[in-house]
Order: structure tokens, then C-alpha cells, then sequence
């Protein structure tokens, strides 16, 4: 299989198209530089510049392009930009794949579980609405402009939930805290995060990318744990204590918006379509996705 990947020289994408490529398939990746190798296209979403042709061919297109959510603080115009740094890629690549005439067969175009915006305890399957704040908005444009991809085209939108690595991402800033015994709950710790580890969500892609399924996908291990729980797992698997507790209040104040949408929410999903799909995850539950995490699972 031929896939085209935008956003692959992030977190994700470096271990996504690392693991396409094991698979046996081969990755163009584009990027907004002059190519250094022939694997790699120019194009300029922000102006939606993408010649076409850089698609001609394509079995699938992965887009994984966005700013990251929680690296600046909201200002205006960082808010601006987490929207029209996902918006502007996927509406060029749909309007590449319109100007073809066999358009690659299937777009896999990212979005993220905070579309369910703050839903407490309710368990949240891929039917569940849409809730409210910049982030919810965010993926429901998201989500809309992928949409827009050609018919024929089999659209998967993966609602990506918090992203666990051994080093960057979600847990970039709390594990060396963890490890210093100095780290500890958001808030009062019982706001669910849907947690998956890197592996698996490369393996998700990947299996999304060979399957029929189509529509919005949650992403996130089937074992549900909110934050207490979690924190609690990564610091038994650090041999750390988690005690130092950030209040509500200091995170609403520090980080204004930001602390309340992407640390005090809560979304309790259940990957209702990938279970039935039969995909099997490597870390399902939360102890051995923790091991992994600490690097006490023996894998590399």
C-alpha cells in the first residue's frame, strides 16, 4: 500500500510512519521545507497549495497535521492557530484529492477525544454528541472538513485519546516530575482521560488503514481509569509517591482555558468500533501500558 502522510514528523507520525513502513508499505511524507530525499513533498496548507499529483496513486492518506494543543498558552491567537493549523491541511488535501480522478480510496484524517467536551462519568461511545469548548469546536470542524473528501473516498476519523510515551507527548511533563517523587493528580483526580499508549496507536492506524470501518473511531485502551488512578499506576511503576496534588484553582489560574479543557475534563469513552472490529491492543490494560511506560515490560 502507498500512503501519503501530512503531520509525520511529529510524536505520532515518526512512530506511525515507522511502523507503516515495518509493515511492508511505502510513506511519502509532505512537508512545508524544500525535500530533502525523494519520499518527501512540498506543499503549503496554509495557503492550501498541494499539487494534486502528489496524490495520484495513493492508496490511503493519513493526516495528522496540528499544532499542539497544550506546548503555548491560549491566547487569542494560538486558539486561531490550533484551528486553522488542522483545518487549512485537511481542507487542502481534500481539495487535492477532488481535482483526481481516482482519488486514494481511504482518508484517515486525525481528531481528538476532546469532540465529547467535559461528560463526567457517562460512557461515551462513537454515537455520543458533541460537547462544548474550543477544543470540542475544534474537532467538530475537524471532523466536517474531512468529511468533505470525494465520494468513493472511506473517511475514519480517530478520536485520539491522551497519548502515552516514554518520553514527550501527554506525559512529557509529568514523568520527570514522577520521578522525582514530586509529581501528582489535576484537580481532584476523578475526571476520566482516555488513555492509549504510542504503540497501540500506531497499530490502530494501521489496522484502521487494512479494515472497512469508517466514521469516527475512539482511540483509547478499553480500561477505563481516571486520573488518580492513572497517576497512581505510573508512580507504583516509578517506585515514586504521588502526593503533590495541583488544585483546580491553580491550574484554571495558570493555565487559563487550557488547564480547564485539556487537564480538568473528563471523557469516559469506550472504543466501541475498534473492539468490534476485532483490533487487539498491546497495552489494553493500564498496569502493563504503565510497565511499558517505566520501561519495566522488557520491550525496546
Amino acid at each position: 500500500m502507498h500512503i501519503v502522510m501530512a503531520g509525520a514528523s511529529g510524536l505520532i507520525g515518526t512512530s506511525m510512519s515507522a511502523a507503516f513502513r515495518s509493515a511492508g508499505h511505502t510513506v511519502a511524507t509532505l512537508v512545508r521545507r524544500p525535500p530533502a530525499h525523494a519520499a518527501e513533498i512540498r506543499w503549503d496548507p496554509a495557503a492550501g497549495v498541494l499539487d494534486p499529483g502528489a496524490l495520484a496513486g495513493a492508496d490511503a492518506v493519513v493526516n495528522l497535521s496540528g499544532a499542539g494543543i497544550g506546548d503555548k498558552p491560549w491566547t487569542r491567537k494560538r486558539v486561531e492557530e490550533l484551528f486553522s493549523s488542522r483545518l487549512g491541511p485537511t481542507r487542502t488535501l481534500v481539495h487535492a484529492m477532488a481535482q483526481l480522478d481516482v482519488p486514494p480510496a481511504t482518508f484517515i484524517s486525525q481528531s481528538g477525544s476532546n469532540y465529547y467536551g467535559d461528560a463526567g462519568s457517562t460512557v461515551l461511545r462513537e454515537d455520543a454528541p458533541a460537547g462544548s469548548g474550543t477544543l470540542s469546536q475544534i474537532c467538530v470542524e475537524w471532523e466536517q472538513a474531512a468529511r468533505m473528501a470525494p465520494a468513493g473516498v472511506r473517511v475514519v476519523t480517530p478520536r485520539t485519546g491522551v497519548v502515552f510515551s516514554r518520553s514527550g507527548g501527554a506525559l512529557g511533563k509529568l514523568l520527570p516530575l514522577l520521578r522525582l517523587g514530586l509529581g501528582g493528580p489535576f484537580g481532584n483526580g476523578r475526571q476520566f482521560w482516555p488513555w492509549v499508549t504510542l504503540p497501540d496507536v500506531s497499530a490502530a492506524f494501521l489496522f484502521l488503514l487494512e479494515s472497512p470501518v469508517s466514521g469516527p473511531v475512539n482511540l483509547n485502551a478499553p480500561d477505563q481509569a481516571d486520573i488518580n488512578t492513572i497517576v497512581a499506576a505510573l508512580a507504583r511503576a516509578l517506585h515514586r509517591p504521588a502526593v503533590l496534588r495541583v488544585p483546580a484553582p491553580v491550574l484554571r489560574t495558570v493555565m487559563r482555558g487550557l488547564g480547564e479543557e485539556l487537564l480538568l475534563s473528563s471523557q469516559r469513552m469506550e472504543p466501541a468500533v475498534l473492539s468490534s472490529a476485532g483490533f487487539q491492543w498491546q497495552h489494553g490494560c493500564l498496569e502493563d501500558a504503565v510497565r511499558w511506560v517505566a520501561g519495566k515490560d522488557g520491550s525496546a
